[in-house]
């Protein structure tokens, strides 16, 4: 039998990688992300359904999984990886900044888990995966709203977890550190790994992993997949699972 996910975040870099991976394997997928796909995007299975949406909105939420269910009668994975980040510092960010950052990355996550509930139970076990970051575990300067987020929705993930349990529904975080994606690149203006052209900039982020390099977004969608198959992940739960190149097991004063 088809398996079914619904991804969110879909278009960008660590969801775009996951959508081809389980498309691949033979899920059908469903995706959403605010962004359109564009006329030259051939990523996206044919088979899938695309949802143009804004997850910030809880009535647009509603409105996803009034779709989803036009597509499929029961879901066997979440896959929550949708974000918004503001890099600024934290006397500088705004009230309605600071929201809109745990709109789309925290509260965006309970609003999905309570609108696939249903569908995974009706599936009869499955798996939620969340993506979290490395900055819910080790931070930065000047982005404190995105860390204060992803270091919530660790506690969420466990809380769910064990909500969840009796249900057969696993739920796991991944924690993904510098991986080459838009979002990576678009954050390297904060001064944190010097100055100079992108380029220069990811060769000195590159050298603060203990690998040497930064991550490729299917490097992630890999561990996802990992997490959603409840033969290789089928005892796992509530839990974090880092992938950042050796980055956090170096001590910053070395």
């Amino acid at each position: 039998m088809t398996k079914t996910i619904l991804i969110t975040g879909a278009v960008g870099g660590i969801g775009r990688a996951t959508v081809q991976l389980f498309a691949q394997k033979g899920w059908l997928v469903i995706g959403v992300d605010r962004s359109p796909l564009s006329g030259d995007d051939d990523f996206f299975p044919s088979n899938g359904r695309f949802i143009q949406a804004d997850i910030s909105r809880p009535d647009v939420m509603e409105r996803i999984f009034i779709q989803t269910r036009e597509s499929t009668a029961t879901l066997d994975v979440l896959v929550n990886n949708a974000a918004y980040q503001i890099a600024k510092p934290l006397l500088e960010t705004t009230v309605e900044e600071w929201d809109a950052v745990m709109a789309s990355n925290l509260r965006s996550v309970f609003l999905a888990a309570k609108l696939a509930y249903p569908l995974i139970k009706q599936a009869g076990s499955g798996a939620i995966v969340n993506v979290s970051s490395v900055h819910a575990i080790q931070t930065s300067a000047n982005i404190a709203a995105y860390a204060a987020s992803k270091g919530g929705l660790l506690a969420l993930t466990r809380a769910m977890a064990i909500e969840f349990a009796s249900d057969n529904i696993r739920v796991n975080a991944i924690l993904p550190g510098a991986v080459d994606t838009p979002m990576l690149r678009a954050g390297l203006g904060r001064g944190h790994v010097g100055q100079g052209d992108v380029q220069n900039r990811l060769e000195n982020l590159a050298r603060k992993t203990v690998n040497g390099r930064v991550g490729q977004p299917s490097e992630i969608a890999h561990a996802i997949y990992f997490l959603a198959d409840n033969e290789q992940s089928s005892f796992m739960t509530g839990q974090a699972l880092v992938i950042d190149g050796g980055a956090t097991a170096r001590l910053s004063t070395e």
